[in-house]
């Protein structure tokens, strides 16, 4: 399911200037705003999705800000703190008491699909943890260039802008390297059900996303674990086992070397006769005349 921010808000005294200038990414949706605020215009703003908010050219004096309507804390910033991370479900305030003009940048994270692309589970208390106002200069060279490619998104290749989101969100998260875990292969009854369910739908193509949940695993988890426990990749056991059931059908000669490509998957019979030669080193054809003589 394509991810789609999901953030209400109210909005009094602020005129859009341009139409909405925005990008779609794997994990995040990013949006540039340009907005006149009028003296008094307030806003109150709730996603239900960790967002990152950029304050890209400023004309007129700071808004404030704040995290409840009636709080006696209020974040008023300087023109060098341009950025505020805002976690979901977190509203928030604001209101600027004189005139001004703002393009801001918004960047919406999808925190499932990132973690996933990430490979790791992300902090919940950094991910909960609100930060107003603060600075960093390569976060915001970051964001400046995922708002340029929001302003003109025929620039570059899509992977440019996907590449600055994902490093953008590393750093926001202050993401470090971590050291490989080291993996076990699988428990006896794992391996199994997994050769078992292998053994039987070996005449198909089998995704590994399919062998992974069989064993409730990840599947980069399942593979490094399946390879641990036999030596060979899954898919290397899964050719294995279907070309063992090629050679019983070949020792069979009411079949032809065309319907046995067929029963056991292959594309065609040229298909079939490459991965056996690879795998064997000989072709099917080969292989059943020197069993036959």
């Amino acid at each position: 399911m394509t991810f789609q921010p999901r953030m209400t808000s109210r909005r009094e005294g602020i005129t859009l200037l341009e139409d909405l200038r925005w990008r779609r990414w794997n994990g995040a949706v990013a949006d540039v705003w340009h907005a006149a605020c009028s003296a008094g215009a307030r806003g109150e703003y709730l996603s239900k999705d960790p967002r990152l908010f950029v304050v890209l050219e400023r004309n007129g004096p700071c808004s404030d800000l704040k995290l409840s309507p009636n709080a006696t804390e209020v974040v008023s910033g300087r023109q060098e703190f341009q950025l505020s991370y805002i976690p979901a479900d977190m509203p928030l305030w604001s209101r600027t008491d004189e005139d001004m003009t703002i393009r801001h940048l918004d960047i919406h994270f999808d925190v499932s699909t990132l973690a996933v692309r990430l490979g790791e589970e992300l902090d919940a208390e950094r991910l909960a943890t609100p930060r107003l106002r603060f600075s960093d200069e390569r976060i915001m060279s970051l964001a400046r260039m995922i708002a340029a490619e929001c302003m003109d998104p025929d620039s570059h290749h899509e992977l440019y802008g996907d590449g600055l989101m994902v490093a953008l969100f590393i750093d926001l998260m202050q993401l470090g390297r971590t050291p490989p875990r080291k993996r076990g292969a699988l428990a006896p009854w794992q391996l199994k059900r997994v050769t078992d369910f292998i053994e039987a739908n070996c005449l198909r193509n089998i995704r590994l996303q399919e062998l992974a949940e069989l064993v409730e695993l990840s599947q980069s988890y399942f593979s490094h674990a399946f390879k641990a426990a036999t030596g060979l990749a899954p898919f290397q056991w899964h050719q294995q086992v279907r070309l063992k059931k090629v050679r019983e059908m070949l020792a069979n000669d009411g079949m032809t070397l065309t319907e046995i490509a067929d029963a056991a998957g292959f594309a065609d019979q040229a298909h079939l006769t490459r991965v056996f030669r690879r795998a064997l080193g000989q072709t099917p054809g080969a292989w059943r005349r020197a069993r036959a003589s």
